[in-house]
């Protein structure tokens, strides 16, 4: 338990530091042992070398096959043996007989190694065995005199040392390889905790954890959706209020935004990196007024979050009380028309122009009755269809020709808008052609209005004849606070209907001439992508 409650530094400096001794012991084990093969596989060589040369000697040809050879073999064998450092040299007649040994005793007694007879069969080779005076590495070489007839076997042992006896001839090179391992290991181990607890921010990781389940309970607290992702677009925060407004359940971490919502336009932010503020877009369905923000840690993109509003019932709502306010202006419009029209009905029956006034009663119905007609079936939205009749009543009112193009139809609205998107786009566009007619003393004041779709696009047309926007404007027209206005003008029309315009990822094509006219041309794809 007292581990667990030393700080992070301290743990990985004892755990990176028992891993360098533990590599060290594994390391030093097999160096040892490749150590000890390589002795023994020297040990041998040399054995077999001087088994070689004690085995030419003519003395040891001629006396082993006398009884009292040993006499003059050993002496002249121990010689060899000290000169070459070897630990035994053992000289056998074919009767397995020593002629020669270093314990004195032993000669003229019987040899029973295990690993001999293949020697006495003309054999020449290497052993390992565990000899009189210990585990040895041992040479084997047939004796023969003259005649090449075997007349004895030489064997040469050299004792193989031990692992302890090895370590106490490489003290001096351990020790040193210790002492820098060691030191190396630590320094190593003290400079990665603290680039590691950096990293951290200086944090431990019981703080971490503390930070994240408050964080996290906060981000689940919060009225507002929260999304975020890491650089490959994965989840890593969603919180309920976001699973809420979308409708969707489960554990979403680590899963691709994509997959889960489509267009939230976060990657967007990731690959650009910059934040965007307050923008309305639809998603799924929802319109949702967010803030897109890059996430940043030195100056480098590690994702992207999104903090954002479900507008979708406060849209509801407003497109109702401008569906009111424009029906209320239509009434109003329609009115006045009206009392026009019975002022003039009522003037041509005082002049007794009774025929008269009813063919202009039965014109006047049958034009409103036409308009209609066609507006009705033609434009499939009640919202679209109603701006048009009251933007044509309104041009009736002052005197400007609002046209509709016969060709005109719209069965549905393209795939990201919707009827207040629509009738935002139409109504500003309509509205500016009337207030610069109205302005201006251009004779037969025309506005041309044409609605066009097929399978693919979606394509408005807006033109008038008047006085056309400023060319100093040009460039900025579509700015926030720009205006052609002056003082009445807010500039947010045209800022609004550009924004509609790059939500449906549609295109605009304006023209605009000095007493030229001025002229819209904006299309939709319907299935949401931009045509090629």
């Amino acid at each position: 338990m007292k581990f667990l409650r030393l700080p992070i530094r301290w743990k990985i400096i004892i755990l990176s530091f028992g891993i360098v001794l533990f590599s060290l012991l594994i390391g030093g084990i097999i160096i040892i042992g490749k150590i000890v093969d390589m002795r023994e596989e020297e040990l041998g060589k040399r054995a077999m070398i001087t088994a070689r040369t004690v085995a030419q000697l003519p003395e040891v040809q001629k006396k082993i096959q006398k009884k009292d050879g040993a006499a003059i073999i050993n002496p002249i064998v121990e010689k060899i043996r000290v000169i070459n450092s070897t630990d035994y040299i053992v000289v056998l007649n074919m009767h397995h007989v020593r002629y020669s040994h270093p314990v004195y005793r032993l000669i003229g007694t019987r040899s029973a190694g295990k690993d001999e007879e293949p020697a006495f069969a003309d054999h020449t080779y290497i052993s390992k065995a565990k000899g009189e005076l210990g585990v040895a590495v041992r040479a084997f070489m047939p004796v023969k005199n003259e005649q090449l007839e075997q007349v004895g076997v030489i064997i040469v042992g050299n004792i193989l040392p031990g692992y302890l006896e090895i370590l106490q001839s490489l003290k001096a090179q351990a020790a040193l390889i210790i002492i820098l391992t060691l030191f190396f290991g630590l320094l190593g181990s003290w400079m990665l905790a603290r680039h590691i607890k950096q990293q951290m921010f200086e944090l431990e990781p019981h703080e971490i954890v503390r930070m994240y389940e408050e964080s996290t309970a906060a981000f689940h607290a919060m009225h507002e959706g929260v999304i975020a992702v890491d650089v490959k677009d994965n989840i890593t925060i969603f919180n309920e209020k976001a699973k809420s407004i979308f409708r969707v359940e489960g554990n979403l971490t680590g899963k691709p935004i994509r997959e889960v919502i489509p267009d939230t336009r976060l990657p967007e932010i990731i690959e650009f990196g910059k934040p965007v503020y307050n923008q309305e877009i639809n998603v799924s369905g929802k319109i949702i007024m967010s803030n897109r923000i890059p996430i940043k840690v030195n100056h480098s993109v590690i994702g992207a979050v999104a903090i954002f509003q479900d507008r979708t019932e406060v849209a509801k709502m407003a497109e109702e009380l401008t569906g009111v306010k424009a029906f209320v202006e239509a009434l109003r419009i329609q009115n006045h028309e009206h009392l026009n029209k019975l002022h003039t009905i009522a003037g041509l029956i005082q002049l007794e122009k009774r025929e008269r006034a009813l063919q202009y009663v039965f014109d006047i119905s049958e034009q409103q009755e036409n308009l209609t007609r066609f507006v009705t079936k033609n434009i499939n939205n009640d919202s679209i269809a109603g701006l048009l009749l009251s933007k044509v009543s309104r041009g009736k009112e002052l005197k400007i020709n609002v046209l509709i193009d016969s060709k005109s139809h719209l069965e549905e609205l393209p795939y990201l808008l919707n009827e207040h998107d629509f009738v935002m786009i139409l109504g500003n566009l309509i509205e500016n052609s009337i207030h610069a007619l109205n302005d201006s003393n251009t004779p037969e004041q025309q506005i041309d209005i044409s609605i066009e779709q097929d399978s693919e696009i979606c394509a408005v047309l807006v033109e008038d004849n008047g006085p056309g926007i400023p060319e100093h404007l040009m460039p900025y027209i579509f700015d926030k606070g720009v205006t052609t206005k002056g003082e009445k003008g807010l500039g947010l029309g045209l800022f609004l209907v550009k924004e509609i315009i790059d939500k449906g990822k549609g295109d605009i094509n304006l023209s605009s001439y000095p007493n030229g006219g001025t002229s819209f041309y904006i299309t939709f794809p319907m299935n949401g992508r931009r045509q090629p």
